[in-house]
């Protein structure tokens, strides 16, 4: 390959004793993905990396410069190279995929370590108490975050405001007994008390006062917009605290 037809980049990004820019190791990574051989200088002071961007007249780095011309940013490189960039405001379904997921993989190692069929009344009880479990543990790592959002649409919450700082602890306690098939005369109230509350809230919010919101179900800050998911989520919990009724 002639020294011309090789693509060349020169990227400028923080390299410091207590902090190496995370985009600046993605925006490196990104352009020798595509086949660049990239000069890569560091920034390893913060007198230097305000320098840099006076002199550039830029707010943030990394930056990337091609054939001389200042492409910016990593969100602006990946854009150069026409990948997706997330906006801020989008809605995605991510983390709800993920919950479900991995609460399917969990059943189906469980069911496989116990020598049971993978596909068994038992692996559907599972599934819903395993992600009632984990969507708990998400609001649970940032109960602040998940009270403010729930106070958006919660008809209980509303009206009690403890009760949002209750509703992860009531919904891991039932799906950890459910998974457990233990104490099912407190799982079972539990499941139908939330999931009732929080079923009418939603449908409320959603389809009768038609309001746009983010849903709390996966935690404070989620982009999953509220209405069928976070409907599914209660409806999943009345689900399978009448069906455990099954079991007395």
């Amino acid at each position: 390959m002639s020294s011309d037809s090789i693509k060349r980049a020169t990227l400028y990004r923080m390299v410091m004793d207590k902090h190496v820019c995370p985009f600046g190791l993605k925006s490196l990574d990104l352009l020798k993905r595509q086949g660049y051989e990239v000069e890569d200088n560091w920034l390893t002071s913060r007198e230097q990396t305000d320098a840099f961007m006076d002199q550039h007249d830029v707010d943030t780095t990394p930056q990337t410069f091609i054939s001389e011309k200042r492409v910016g940013g990593y969100d602006e490189l990946r854009h150069h190279f026409g990948k997706k960039v997330k906006d801020k405001n989008e809605t995605s379904y991510q983390p709800v995929i993920a919950v479900f997921g991995v609460a399917t993989l969990l059943v189906f190692a469980i069911s496989w370590m116990l020598g049971v069929g993978l596909l068994t009344i038992r692996s559907v009880e599972l599934f819903i108490a395993i992600s009632m479990c984990i969507l708990a543990l998400l609001k649970l790592q940032d109960l602040e975050s998940f009270s403010t959002m729930f106070l958006n649409y919660d008809l209980l919450a509303r009206r009690t405001v403890p009760y949002a700082y209750l509703y992860p602890f009531g919904e891991l306690l039932a799906g950890v007994l459910m998974v457990a098939g233990a104490m099912l005369w407190l799982a079972i109230p539990v499941a139908l008390f939330i999931g009732t509350i929080g079923a009418a809230s939603v449908f409320k919010a959603v389809y009768i006062d038609k309001r746009e919101l983010k849903c709390a179900c996966v935690g404070g800050g989620s982009s999953v917009p509220l209405g069928f998911i976070s409907l599914t989520e209660n409806l999943m919990m009345i689900v399978m605290g009448l069906w455990m009724f099954r079991y007395f």
